[in-house]
């Protein structure tokens, strides 16, 4: 080293550069890690209180979820042993390999924990601490891109695994024998007990002993069988169901479901008269399977071979033709003793005709029953919908944003208004107001109005017919705009338009679901205008996230027209009176065999065929405690002022100006016509249904027309052709 002269005379070492060397010292990186997780365990057990306590126990649990607490344990043990060095415990020393380890065991679990979570709520629910948080959604949503669900947990369970055996130092041979015990103490504790329905294994046999006739001529009469009771079978494990969020109304809001036995004497009984009936008439069948459904129970028969000689003495065989079968419906109807019997020739899929039989006492069918279904919990979709039970006793839902309308009709007392309940009950169970919205159309004012007051509507359910036909023209301008709204953000629906805005953490955009309970009252006064927006919504409303569902109880050509039709390709048909009203509804005959009460025909868009279906039942105190629940939920504010529909304005009076003129041209129509309608007007001066029926009220005002008579019929003009050319002749100078 050079050595320097000080000014004084002494000598002056060059000094030293900076060094960072405490940055390597374990105890620099122990006192990081001490504060980094201290800090957060003091927040997580309260002991940091106040704004910046809640603050970090809100932003620590929502990155790790249920992993928070383990995670600051193992970072202060990581912190101790940093501190400490060499004077460490001998359980807190720990190797590289052991600390990988332990990494993969917590990655791994945290990715568990949140597997169980719907993939469109698992980010809104990991930012509220549930499951393994952020991080565990990260994992569950990048393996999940680059596979499938199934191999992301089987991923983050082989790190799991993989984890322990490097913490523990356990070697793949000890670990594969521990498998192999347990599935083998698995399987006999299985193979030891009977399974459902099946008879518990025979004792062991006995040594036969050989009698002499004579012994066996001496030998009592056996004795009768002594009836032994049973133990009552243990009631079956109920199935685990993923955590449900804790805005949405627990489904203990719904009734349990009622499971009602099957009468097997009176089937087989059943089963007997319909191959003798069919014998008798010359149509030899065997019944080769019985289904037992909440309403019918269906009876699958295999057609049999008729037999006869030819004229050169050989044996033909032919098989029974089908249509044979379907014609005897009424002959097997009245063997049966039953009211009405559907014939399904052949059961889509299975080489079988299927004899539909009533039951003679049908049970319910709980909405609770289907949504606790696996039927139910394979959509993932926020708006997916129970349906109801088919003949076999399976549970059947749908996705309503798949469908993506859907077309209802029957007669009254059918079923329609408790279908509409069950389906708004299962969007209410299982959506946020932030995520749907809804919109209802009553015009009989005692179906629907029960749910206002629900932060779900948009506005309060709508009963006059004019704020209907305003509505359905803003839900057209409401959709232009989203379509705007998507070719802006470069997204071709509503689906990518949300993902791109939880990228950029934006309001998403909520789904519109329209609920119009009798379209015939719609039909009847304003038919252009209301037929012209509903078929232009179900055209290009699903990409939007607006979807309908319209009821009716008058199935005629002239209110669901061909345009409704071919745009709703999902239906449900329930009890009609004729079958020209099953074929506008289906394009089928059946629903006028049906048994009401529920018993309906459902339509799929993806399969092209018919679907026997008891509908789910909702009660009204199971709809009044879901609505309780989302008014409790989200109280109104009596301060603030009800903000008005959004379609307020297109119910707005037109100026006064063209008023006079407007009458004047009006008068000269019907006068012309010598027939008085609100549509006539609206198609000829190209006016709203609202502004049409003022001029009609006006015109009835004046003495130009009579009263309305009710029935959808014109009104009596009372001015002649000649007294409108006479008046007109009069105000010429």
């Amino acid at each position: 080293m050079q050595t320097l002269k000080h000014p004084r005379g002494g000598p002056r070492e060059e000094p030293r550069p900076l060094s960072w060397w405490w940055l390597r010292r374990p105890e620099t990186w122990g006192v990081a890690l001490a504060l980094a997780c201290g800090v957060p365990a003091m927040a997580l057990l309260s002991i940091l209180g106040g704004a910046v306590g809640r603050a970090v126990a809100g932003a620590w649990r929502g990155l790790f979820g249920w992993g928070a607490y383990p995670v600051v344990v193992l970072g202060l043990a990581g912190a101790v042993q940093l501190l400490a060095g060499q004077q460490a415990v001998r359980w807190l020393r720990v190797s590289p390999r052991q600390v990988l380890g332990l990494e993969l065991v917590l990655l791994g679990c945290l990715g568990l924990a949140h597997l169980p979570y719907p993939t469109w709520e698992g980010l809104s629910l990991a930012k509220a601490g549930r499951g393994g948080g952020v991080v565990g959604w990260g994992l569950v949503y990048l393996l999940e891109r680059l596979g499938s669900r199934l191999l992301a947990g089987l991923l983050l369970f082989a790190a799991a695994v993989g984890g322990a055996a490097l913490l523990f130092d356990l070697s793949w041979a000890l670990v594969r024998a521990a498998l192999g015990q347990f599935v083998a103490v698995v399987g006999r504790q299985q193979s030891a007990w009977p399974r459902d329905g099946q008879p518990s294994p025979p004792p062991a046999e006995l040594p036969v002993i050989r009698q002499s006739p004579a012994a066996r001529r001496a030998a009592p009469p056996p004795s009768p069988p002594v009836a032994v009771p049973r133990p009552a079978p243990k009631p079956a494990a109920r199935r685990w169901r993923p955590p449900r969020s804790a805005s949405l109304p627990p489904l203990e809001l719904l009734a349990p479901a009622v499971g009602a036995a099957a009468d097997d004497a009176e089937a087989r009984l059943q089963r007997q008269i319909i191959e003798e009936t069919l014998a008798n008439f010359g149509v030899p069948a065997q019944v080769v399977e019985v289904r037992h459904g909440p309403t019918v129970t269906q009876f699958g028969v295999e057609p049999g071979f008729i037999e006869r000689k030819a004229a050169n003495g050989m044996l033909l065989r032919r098989k029974v033709r089908v249509g044979r079968i379907a014609a005897l419906a009424n002959d097997l109807a009245l063997a049966l003793a039953a009211p009405s019997i559907r014939i399904e020739a052949p059961v889509p899929g299975r080489p079988l005709v299927g004899i539909e039989v009533p039951n003679r006492r049908a049970s319910l069918v709980n909405l609770r029953s289907v949504m606790e279904a696996d039927a139910f919990r394979r959509i993932q979709s926020p708006l997916r919908v129970a349906l109801g039970q088919d003949v076999s006793g399976q549970a059947v839902a749908a996705d309503l944003a798949s469908m993506p309308h859907l077309l209802i009709a029957g007669a009254t007392g059918s079923g329609k208004s408790v279908c509409i309940n069950a389906l708004i009950a299962c969007l209410l169970m299982g959506n946020t107001p932030e995520g749907l919205r809804l919109v209802l159309v009553d015009p009989k004012r005692v179906e629907l109005v029960n749910f206002n007051g629900i932060p779900h509507l948009l506005a309060p359910v709508v009963v006059e017919v004019d704020q209907t036909v305003a509505m359905l023209r803003w839900l057209c301008q409401e959709m232009d705009r989203r379509y705007k709204e998507f070719a802006q953000a470069g997204v071709r629906h509503i689906e990518g338009f949300n993902v791109a805005a939880g990228r950029r953490r934006s309001e998403r955009m909520p789904y519109l679901c329209v609920f119009i309970d009798e379209l015939a009252d719609l039909m009847m006064v304003a038919p252009d205008e209301v037929e012209r927006s509903i078929c232009r919504l179900a055209q290009m409303g699903r990409a939007t996230g607006i979807h309908l569902v319209i009821a009716t109880q008058r199935p005629s050509v002239d209110v669901v027209t061909g345009l409704i039709k071919a745009n709703f390709p999902a239906r449900i048909a329930f009890a009609v009176s004729s079958q020209v009203d099953s074929r506008v509804i289906l394009d089928a005959s059946g629903a006028e065999q049906l048994l009401g009460r529920g018993d309906m025909l459902y339509m799929s868009p993806e399969a092209n065929r018919l679907v026997r279906l008891q509908g789910c039942f909702v009660s009204d105190a199971e709809l009044a405690a879901i609505v309780k629940h989302w008014r409790e939920a989200a109280p109104a504010d009596e301060e603030e002022p009800e903000q008005p529909p959004p379609w307020t304005s297109l119910l707005e009076e037109e100026p006064a100006d063209g008023d006079e003129a407007l009458l004047r041209e009006a008068t000269e129509i019907v006068v012309r016509a010598q027939q008085a309608s609100t549509s006539l007007l609206q198609r000829r001066l190209r006016v709203g249904y609202g502004r049409a029926a003022r001029l009609m009220e006006e015109l009835e005002a004046r003495g130009v027309v009579g009263p309305d008579p009710g029935g959808g019929r014109p009104r009596q003009v009372y001015l002649a052709r000649e007294d409108a050319d006479g008046s007109e002749d009069e105000e010429e100078p």
